[in-house]
């Protein structure tokens, strides 16, 4: 359903090369690198403060790297600038965080829509794009509730339904369950997995959950700035 044509880059679909971050005199990253495969969920994980939600900001275009280099199907990423790597972001790229991050004001259906209309795309179109994920997330029944009305488990699918909607390369993913409980964030586990497998839709994530890392393809250990497998 939402399947992305993958180019290469040795295999990788992600690719980058020596990040590195320093705020002040703090390193945070010292040098980086890492990649990842079509259809993969790789899941970073590591003590507080170790870079890994700065590295997952700086790959995911949120932030930028002091140096190095960032390739999302051969696409030199880390060279794009404003508006050009805004809607590079909005097109090939999704965001879940701890917290869902949905707009009060406007329904479930119409958060998943927005970066869709954002990108331009036909109001019709991505409207029944946004039905047919919340089917697929269990949601059919909640479109026209308000993020108020909705659980925090629901809260949080109707955030990967967003992440989703333009049919991203990548779903970058900043402790996805670290504010559900452990019910939800079971589900929230085996709805990722769900995804890799049936759609092939790839993850790279960053958590404390063990649980969540020990389902991943491969995890990545970050310390001290640097980043073993």
């Amino acid at each position: 359903m939402w399947i992305t044509p993958v180019n290469g880059l040795n295999g990788n679909m992600l690719k980058a090369t020596n990040i590195k971050k320093k705020y002040n005199q703090l390193e945070v990253l010292k040098g980086v690198d890492i990649s990842v495969n079509k259809g993969e969920i790789v899941s970073i994980i590591g003590s507080s403060g170790a870079g890994k939600s700065t590295l997952l900001h700086i790959i995911g275009t949120l932030d930028t790297a002091d140096s190095g280099e960032i390739y999302l199907h051969n696409e030199p990423v880390h060279q794009y600038r404003n508006d050009k790597l805004a809607a590079y972001r909005n097109r090939h790229m999704g965001f879940v965080f701890q917290f869902h991050h949905l707009l009060p004001e406007f329904t479930a259906l119409e958060n998943i829509c927005i970066p869709g209309w954002i990108a331009g795309r036909k109001k019709k179109e991505v409207e029944q794009e946004a039905i047919r994920l919340l089917q697929t997330l269990g949601l059919e029944n909640r479109q026209d509730n308000k993020p108020h009305a909705l659980s925090g488990g629901e809260q949080q699918r109707v955030a990967v339904a967003r992440a989703l909607i333009n049919k991203p390369s990548i779903i970058f993913a900043d402790e996805p369950t670290g504010n559900l409980d452990s019910t939800n964030a079971k589900e929230m586990h085996h709805l990722f997995v769900k995804l890799r497998d049936e759609f092939h839709q790839t993850f790279l994530i960053v958590t404390h959950n063990e649980e969540l890392a020990g389902m991943s393809n491969r995890v990545l250990h970050m310390k001290d700035g640097l980043i073993s497998e």
